[in-house]
């Protein structure tokens, strides 16, 4: 299978202190890789080598070991730049350049004549709702959101194969997150891989086909979204809600089960259990009571639960 990035055994390590130098690891040998026409997230705590990665799949900084690919070209082959997109953390710009102007450079970067350029650059800002009253505005006058909207334009003028993104939604406020995600849905509909880095884990669950998960610069789980989640299945508990009657008489009836946590609240009384086999106690406790059963769900890993416990020590 031809992969659209593919990283081997990638490690950085940088160098700190003036007499004495000390060399600390970034990345401790990352590999992976990612197929195409996905959108693919890329999660870690602070400092776990997210925007080291992306910086050295863009040619930004160099490894200390190892290699990668990206559209099947070596990453030392600045060639490929053209059909890529990168939108970092903190885009910077010219201060004095319009959103129009910024975009219209860019646009010729990459070749495209003038007229294609402004009707390309006019529908971007549109798509990442930044006011059209703001599009002859010098950055300068910007806040954080309103460029980090002119980078995710700039960063897709090309109409890219594969866009990095890292913390897209950063500054940004929910009615720009909520664009943002459209955006991002609508390239992968288009067949434009997406490789973004967040921390909004929401967000991940809502557009992500795979992920990866860094601690500490070391690769801890990588895969599908769904088969990550899936895999605790077996250790999986269930939610039982009730009403007609209270959590502490509940409480009472149950106090024999001490693997059942009830919690009383203003709809109702939620019972969770760890073996299958209680929700039939559960049920009949709550029919002896005169009670009513209202749902049994299966409680599911979530992927903050999944972050958190391949992240924390």
């Amino acid at each position: 299978m031809s992969y659209i990035v593919e990283i081997d055994n990638l490690t950085k390590d940088y160098e700190t202190g003036f007499w004495k130098k000390k060399k600390i690891r970034a990345l401790d040998g990352v590999s992976l890789s990612v197929n195409g026409g996905q959108i693919f997230g890329f999660l870690g705590g602070n400092g776990a080598g997210k925007t080291t990665t992306i910086k050295i799949l863009m040619g930004l900084l160099y490894p200390s070991e190892g290699s990668a690919k990206v559209l099947g070209q070596s990453i030392s082959d600045f060639s490929m730049h053209s059909r890529i997109g990168y939108c970092p953390e903190n885009p910077y710009f010219y201060d004095y350049l319009t959103p129009l102007e910024l975009l219209k450079y860019f646009g010729e970067l990459f070749g495209m004549d003038a007229a294609g350029t402004k009707k390309r650059a006019e529908e971007l800002l549109v798509k990442v709702g930044l006011d059209e009253k703001d599009w002859n505005k010098q950055l300068r006058k910007f806040s954080k959101g309103m460029l980090q909207r002119v980078g995710l334009a700039q960063s897709i003028i090309n109409d890219p194969e594969i866009v990095f993104m890292d913390e897209p939604m950063s500054g940004l406020d929910p009615i720009g997150r909520r664009e943002v995600r459209e955006l991002i849905a609508e390239l992968r509909t288009k067949g434009t891989t997406v490789f973004m880095s967040t921390h909004i884990l929401s967000d991940v669950e809502a557009l992500c086909d795979e992920v990866a998960i860094l601690r500490k610069g070391k690769l801890a789980a990588s895969g599908n979204l769904y088969d990550l989640l899936q895999k605790n299945d077996e250790h999986r508990s269930f939610e039982v809600t009730v009403n007609g009657v209270s959590a502490e008489s509940l409480r009472s009836e149950l106090a024999s089960r001490n693997d059942i946590e009830i919690f009383g609240k203003a709809t109702g009384v939620t019972i969770t259990v760890l073996d299958e086999n209680d929700i039939e106690n559960v049920i009949h406790a709550t029919r002896k009571m005169n009670g009513k059963l209202v749902s049994v769900l299966p409680v599911k890993q979530s992927l903050e639960e999944l972050f958190l416990d391949k992240t924390n020590p």
